[in-house]
């Protein structure tokens, strides 16, 4: 097979179809890895130098500053600024019913809502593919109230969390619409589902409040189209049939601290969907040398390739403290050990 680009590369394994090397990517790289890798490089930059095949988007939201090193965004939700790419939600603006029933997103439609993405295929478009994060059931409802008030809502108040999450694949819906007219192929939703131990919600939650309304959102991308993937934490397999049936076509990053086995899920799923991950950025990128580097990605190769419908990444990102040498050995291993 001739040398594929990123997109091309990317469109096809999401597809289970045939490809000339598996391909890899990032949901986040921290600034501090791409200048000890790549100095002077921005992102995008970085992606074209180590050979990824995919850059990630988000809609433009806007944010506003508060005391306390808080930020406001646009949904209203209140985070603390952790210094880290990643705020921590502490507050939001729903508490009843009727604040739920009453709540206005963030408009869809508004001029320049699009720009980061539009720009990013513009110029990119064809040579890396271009991810759009969405979201799906979870993250908005549960960072629209304090996380404690929004556990128990779902067993003192459900109707308010129906509520929340319906609006939730409603508003991702006309995102995905617009999205999808702007030239986006590919979308994932980052709402994490599970905790190290389990999951958040009990598997009966999930299948009476959210699965149903999980399913919605996905059918509603893939009927626009869209290839879609599922990020999350956490140990999912007492719901991970559940999150299989609503019709991803990826999942990441069977997250190896929360017990997740890579083989497990590829015997077991891996005819039914592809898979992305998953060296170990808790444990081995961080804190291990390239040797263990090395073994982990080239037993993670071992696993996920055979068949196709393979992604090779970190198990969540390439964070702060990611060892940049760490990295750059996962990514060579893959240059060497990923070809078909």
């Amino acid at each position: 097979m001739k040398e594929l680009s990123g997109e091309e590369r990317m469109l096809r394994v999401l597809e289970k179809k045939e490809t000339d090397r598996v391909p890899s990517f990032e949901w986040y790289i921290d600034k501090k890895v791409i200048e000890a890798i790549s100095p002077g490089s921005d992102y995008e930059k970085f992606c074209y130098d180590m050979d990824l095949d995919a850059m990630c988007v988000d809609c433009n939201f806007d944010k506003k500053f508060i005391d306390n090193g808080l930020i406001q965004d646009e949904w209203g939700m209140i985070k603390k600024d952790t210094g880290e790419s990643h705020t921590f939600p502490v507050d939001g603006p729903i508490r009843t019913l009727k604040d739920a029933e009453q709540y206005i997103p963030p408009d869809p439609h508004r001029q320049g809502r699009y720009d980061f993405m539009e720009k990013a295929i513009k110029e990119h478009g064809g040579k890396k593919a271009v991810i759009l994060h969405l979201n799906d059931v979870f993250s908005i409802p549960s960072r629209l109230m304090p996380f404690n008030e929004f556990l128990m809502k779902l067993i003192d108040e459900p109707e308010v969390i129906r509520t929340l999450v319906r609006m939730s694949v409603d508003i991702n819906l006309e995102f995905a619409k617009e999205a999808k007219k702007r030239g986006i192929k590919i979308v994932y939703t980052g709402d994490d589902f599970a905790y190290n131990s389990g999951p958040i919600v009990s598997p009966g939650q999930f299948r009476d409040i959210f699965s149903p309304e999980l399913k919605r959102v996905i059918n509603g991308y893939k009927e626009l189209g869209l290839l879609v993937i599922k990020h999350t934490d956490g140990n999912i397999m007492p719901i991970i049939d559940m999150i299989i049936e609503s019709g991803f076509d990826c999942i990441d990053p069977i997250d190896p601290i929360a017990g997740m086995s890579l083989q497990r899920i590829k015997s077991e799923y891996g005819s039914k969907i592809c898979i992305k991950g998953n060296v170990d950025c808790s444990s081995t990128l961080s804190f291990k040398g390239t040797a263990e580097t090395i073994e982990e990605t080239k037993k993670c190769l071992d696993i996920g390739m055979p068949g196709g419908g393979y992604i090779l990444s970190s198990s969540n990102s390439i964070h702060s403290a990611v060892k940049p040498e760490n990295y750059r050995a996962m990514l060579e291993t893959l240059k060497q050990f990923g070809q078909y």
